[in-house]
């Protein structure tokens, strides 16, 4: 019988890569956003990413506490991003 777990592993861990990935590409776009929104929604899903790529780090190499910290970076990046757009509008960044 084939045991439907033995490669779960390691799909978890190449799917954290690959939202390696595309956090760097969302990097690129926090930095050369050409608006503060734009800059904004990308530190937003930066946060989201980091969180996703810790949970399948936690999931991949069984590791409960990668889901502990990433439990908390959610809210640290819920809290950033509530600051961030009271912040904007109360400067009237937004348009």
């Amino acid at each position: 019988m084939i045991d439907p777990a033995v490669g779960l592993d390691e799909f978890f861990v190449a799917s954290a890569a690959l939202f390696v990935v595309l956090a760097i590409m969302m990097f690129y776009r926090a930095i050369a956003g050409p608006t503060t929104q734009d800059r904004l929604l990308a530190v937003n899903v930066l946060g989201t990413n980091t969180v996703v790529i810790l949970a399948l780090l936690a999931a991949g190499l069984g590791e409960p506490w990668f889901l502990d910290v990433a439990l908390i970076y959610a809210l640290l990046n819920f809290l950033m991003a509530v600051a961030i757009s009271k912040f904007t509008v109360e400067r009237g960044g937004v348009l």
